[in-house]
């Protein structure tokens, strides 16, 4: 047997439209109007070497929680999930989190805050109780595409909640090229001094900037000075990547900037981060 630790990617989707709404999911976005199953991304993981993954929340909805964590059920690549419950009703967040207390797959919860029309969500006081539950619970907390409304927010949300693990995605899609990149900068810089904050390494294609080594080293740089490998996870962000090429050319990219790394921290970020964040067995 391989003493060789697992490589987990800490960032993946699945959608079945026959089981959610998925009303973000529209025509006008190609190749993505589609559905993505596990056999799909079964095989692109085995092509990048990889062991396994977490499944993200595609939707705020219990279908697609429900749909992942049977996923999971079926698949022993899926090494946890990342869910959903209705955060800004403390009561009904805790009805919703007693249901899944038997579903040893979940290993957090996350909400669609970039497509909430509220800013101040994570500072709402419900919000806060849940979340206070939620850690109570072993869970960690995504945050997906904090800037620019929410990555202060999370700052503050991670402050007042030291017990919950809060993880950024895809690094707060820092706006590389466009106006605001010094204040999400300052702001990255303002989390990390958070000690219970994780980034992800993920999601880079992002808008106004041509993705590549040039456009993702330097922020590759930035959360490893700031955050340490030890708060570092890699995710593919599939199927998002399907518009730029697929899986593969993104994980080419991402790989350059991980072999510049030691064997040590090469690992925390492949995998290590996950299993502790996302507590997983």
């Amino acid at each position: 047997m391989s003493d060789r630790p697992r490589t987990i990617d800490a960032h993946l989707h699945l959608w079945d439209r026959s089981v959610g709404e998925y009303r973000w999911i529209t025509p006008e976005l190609g190749p993505l109007y589609a559905d993505f199953g596990p056999e799909e991304a079964r095989a692109e993981l085995d092509a990048a070497g990889i062991d396994g993954a977490i499944l993200v929340q595609a939707e705020d909805s219990a279908a697609d929680t429900r749909f992942m964590l049977d996923v999971a059920a079926a698949n022993d690549w899926v090494l946890g999930v990342v869910g959903w419950v209705p955060l800004d009703d403390t009561h009904a967040a805790l009805g919703a989190l007693d249901a899944l207390a038997g579903e040893r797959r979940l290993r957090g919860i996350r909400h669609l805050v970039h497509d909430d029309p509220r800013d101040e969500f994570l500072d709402l006081p419900a919000v806060r109780a849940s979340l206070a539950e939620v850690a109570a619970r072993g869970l960690a907390f995504d945050v997906p595409d904090a800037w620019p409304r929410h990555l202060g927010a999370a700052r503050r949300l991670a402050g007042s909640l030291p017990e919950l693990t809060v993880v950024i995605d895809h690094l707060a899609k820092p706006p590389v090229g466009r106006d605001g990149f010094a204040e999400w900068a300052r702001e990255f810089v303002a989390l990390s001094e958070l000690p219970n904050t994780v980034v992800k390494f993920s999601g880079l294609h992002l808008p106004g900037a041509t993705f590549g080594i040039d456009s993702v080293r330097p922020l590759w740089e930035l959360a490893l000075e700031r955050f340490t490998p030890e708060r570092v996870m890699y995710g593919g962000d599939w199927p998002m990547t399907v518009p730029h090429g697929g899986y593969q050319p993104t994980w080419r990219v991402m790989r350059e900037c991980l072999d510049d790394l030691g064997p040590k921290d090469r690992d925390a970020v492949l995998g290590g981060t996950a299993e502790r964040v996302y507590r997983l067995e």
